[in-house]
């Protein structure tokens, strides 16, 4: 299919939110995973089918392994110490034969067995309990003015700061700092807009340096903190929509590379979107070069095996940027699930995290985060559709494509 440049026309009815991203939960479709561990803040969690643990033999394997999703589905005692854990527990494995097992907590205490002081059975599971104490230093981090420092986090937590650290990244993939610093970044997008000058935003934001300010901006802002202020006034983006397989087609580059790739039903909520991101910039038709890269994408699209070699003008955080390389990184054909890609990462535990990431991406294709699916192998969201996802997945699979990573940074 040849693309179709169109005229940077306004549409005729007014926008909300021309300010640029926001945070994943207002942007489109969720990619959010649906077995994904809930949110500590809610209390509510997901228990497997105690089926998995009807029989002995499987209580005892969910034991020896130190099975977290066993947790709340029964207990076990040993007799030589006269304690009950948690399947979970870190304490050495006993022997089988000093093992019983318990429906609950109860029964356990009435058979004569004391609580294990390590595992701690009736304070909740020790993951959740790591979760809400990060999830308390989020918010803290958060709603102060200036970031609190990582000893202060620390003792509100109850832990040592060493400690807090590794918890704090192995929970959300990124440090206390990095953390603060992104939210920081984002009360600046959102404030430059309005604000009197880029100086008064940045140091609204809490930012305490100008030289810390400008020495990330460029990569949240993917333009100069001035030109983000007037809505990407002065930035050329060249853009043109075409049709394929999977509907409408938006494919839009700034003079660093490609900046968005959308599908869609219609064209013009497309185009919509990408001039809400930046109200005030020139959006210029493609030329004959620019063409070329759009059939580029088109072709890549429907024969995913050819590869993409095209320039990517990638904008967001050093934790997003790590996730989405990691994507980058899944072959064609092949797929992953959320929690593999937090362990590709050296984040085990940031799978919400890297579900917000795959969320924020606003690359398709050339970023494959359709990838991305459940842990056990279902289809879980994508901004652009899940029946896209399924194409997409599909025409890798009969493509036999080969590729292992798509776009140039």
């Amino acid at each position: 299919m040849h693309p179709h440049p169109m005229t940077a026309k306004r549409p005729s009815q007014p926008r909300s939110d021309p300010t640029g991203p926001r945070r994943v939960q207002a942007e489109g479709p969720s990619d959010l995973p649906a077995d994904l561990p809930a949110d500590p803040q809610s209390g509510s969690h997901t228990r497997p089918a105690t089926s998995r643990y009807a029989t002995d033999d499987a209580k005892w394997t969910a034991v020896a392994t130190r099975d977290k999703q066993a947790d709340g589905e029964f207990f076990y005692s040993v007799r030589t110490t006269g304690v009950y854990c948690r399947p979970s527990c870190g304490a050495r494995l006993p022997r089988r034969e000093n093992v019983a097992f318990h429906t609950d907590m109860a029964a356990a205490e009435l058979a004569g067995f004391r609580a294990c002081k390590r595992c701690k059975p009736g304070q909740g599971a020790l993951d959740a309990r790591h979760a809400a104490l990060i999830t308390a230093a989020c918010r803290r981090i958060e709603t102060a003015e200036v970031p609190p420092p990582l000893e202060t986090l620390a003792a509100e937590a109850g832990l040592s700061p060493h400690y807090f650290h590794r918890l704090f990244r192995s929970v959300t993939g990124v440090t206390p700092r990095a953390y603060a610093n992104a939210r920081r970044a984002e009360r600046v997008r959102d404030a430059l807009p309005a604000a009197q000058s880029v100086t008064s935003a940045f140091y609204d934001a809490g930012f305490n340096s100008n030289g810390r300010f400008y020495a990330s901006a460029d990569a949240l802002l993917g333009m100069k903190p001035a030109a983000f202020r007037a809505g990407g006034k002065a930035e050329s983006i060249r853009f043109a929509v075409a049709q394929c397989s999977l509907g409408a087609l938006l494919v839009a580059a700034t003079s660093r590379g490609l900046c968005a790739i959308s599908l869609g039903d219609d064209p013009e909520p497309l185009v919509r979107e990408l001039q809400d991101r930046f109200p005030k910039a020139e959006l210029v038709g493609a030329d004959a070069q620019f063409e070329r890269w759009v059939a580029q994408v088109v072709g890549f699209v429907e024969s995913p095996h050819i590869g993409l070699s095209l320039p990517l003008d990638v904008r967001g955080t050093a934790f997003q940027q790590r996730v989405w390389q990691a994507l980058r990184d899944v072959p064609a054909g092949q797929t992953a699930s959320y929690a593999q890609i937090a362990e590709r990462i050296g984040s085990p535990r940031a799978v919400r995290a890297v579900a917000q990431a795959c969320a924020s991406n606003r690359l398709a294709v050339a970023i494959p985060c359709h990838r991305i699916v459940r842990n056990d192998g279902a289809l879980s969201g994508y901004r652009w559709g899940v029946e896209r996802k399924r194409a997409l997945l599909a025409h890798e699979r009969d493509g036999h494509g080969d590729d292992t990573g798509q776009g140039t940074l």
